[in-house]
């Protein structure tokens, strides 16, 4: 009789530590980006935007259970990235992943996310190959692979065309950082003006971390082009920018979204007046369903400048909390949910396509007028 007694209180302990264990337990998201380096400030304030959308869930109530996030810094490179991919593949309690910021980054590391059967859903990434390898032959686990970004393509051809038909410019030179991003992003453009009837007087590449173009920039004087493209970063366009004002090269510049931001006006000074910046969707501070946003960002992190990916970063977090508040901390159902999500959020309704590829097609031409940002197209 004593020994039933102690094996049904042994029992009624074990079950109220296993109650106690699945209300404190948590759950995580992790968030991938660079948080050192050149362009770690731009992966600072994507981290800031994801917890701030875990800190609003949390605080709801909407969960049993506690959401975490675990930041890594994948610090802009490759082989970093596929070492943090790793890391967060171990961890059981990772139910997703938002990242990573730069493509040459996400595609090799999306490829470890999917053999471990992890959803991942990008806020910046737009090298079309990162969702289109998941359709190939050979690609191993399944299609979980997502971004909430329009992709070099649509950016691509929506700056040609913008040049072409706002601007008629008839030549160009182009050159691109050599990165899956950067070097996509101006093949595209290339691409798209040649066929529209321009001239490509140059097409080349410089590599990341170089701050010394002023032999570049004058060879390029020499074809005297109306404008230059460049595919890349910031720190590199806004040094090419003010080298060339330096050179008296008189040609327009223009880039992507990856150089769309406040530090490459830091950097650039007044040479950046004129240049033109394409980005993907409408520039947040214009984005009126952002407004609510905006306001709890700047309460949380006074003084943080919002970067043009945030809030991408916090729209790709809530749909992460809204399927797990769906469907439990379950991977598998979690990249189901993903495929056939409507999602009503600040970027208005997000939904993906066979590859995982947001339906969203929004770009936006911005000028440098005044030392600031303004919507031109």
């Amino acid at each position: 009789m004593y020994k039933l007694k102690s094996r049904l209180l042994l029992g009624l302990a074990m079950t109220l530590v296993s109650g106690c264990a699945q209300k404190s337990a948590s759950v995580r998201v992790a968030v991938a980006v660079p948080l050192t380096g050149d362009i770690g400030t731009e992966g600072q304030g994507v981290r800031r935007a994801v917890e701030l959308a875990i800190e609003e869930a949390n605080q709801s109530g909407r969960f049993p259970y506690l959401v975490e996030v675990r930041a890594f810094d994948d610090r802009a490179d490759p082989k970093e990235a596929v070492s943090v991919a790793n890391l967060i593949v171990s961890d059981p309690n990772i139910v997703a992943v938002i990242g990573h910021y730069n493509s040459g980054c996400s595609i090799p590391a999306s490829q470890v996310y999917a053999r471990a059967g992890i959803p991942m859903i990008s806020p910046a990434s737009t090298n079309p190959k990162l969702t289109a390898q998941q359709l190939e032959e050979g690609w191993l686990g399944p299609r979980s692979i997502f971004r909430v970004v329009p992709t070099d393509d649509v950016q691509g051809t929506y700056a040609a065309d913008f040049v072409t038909d706002k601007l008629k410019f008839k030549n160009f030179a182009v050159l691109h950082d050599k990165t899956p991003y950067g070097q996509g992003l101006a093949e595209q453009f290339r691409e798209r003006f040649a066929k529209r009837g321009g001239q490509i007087l140059a097409f080349e590449g410089i590599a990341s971390g170089d701050r010394d173009f002023k032999a570049l920039l004058t060879r390029l004087k020499s074809l005297n082009p109306q404008g230059v493209f460049f595919g890349g970063l910031y720190p590199e366009c806004a040094l090419l920018i003010r080298q060339a004002k330096e050179i008296g090269l008189p040609a327009t510049f223009f880039s992507g979204d990856g150089s769309k931001t406040n530090e490459l006006l830091k950097i650039a000074g007044p040479a950046a007046e004129g240049a033109y910046l394409s980005i993907t969707g409408i520039p947040v501070e214009h984005l009126p369903s952002a407004k609510t946003f905006l306001e709890k960002y700047n309460q949380k992190y006074p003084g943080a400048t919002v970067k043009p990916f945030d809030h991408f970063g916090y729209e790709a977090t809530n749909i992460a909390l809204d399927i797990i508040s769906r469907v439990g901390p379950d991977r598998t159902k979690f990249i189901d949910e993903l495929k056939k999500i409507r999602y009503q959020g600040i970027l208005g309704t997000t939904e993906f396509d066979a590859k995982g590829d947001t339906k969203n097609k929004i770009i936006t031409m911005t000028k440098v007028k005044n030392g600031e940002f303004a919507i031109v197209n």
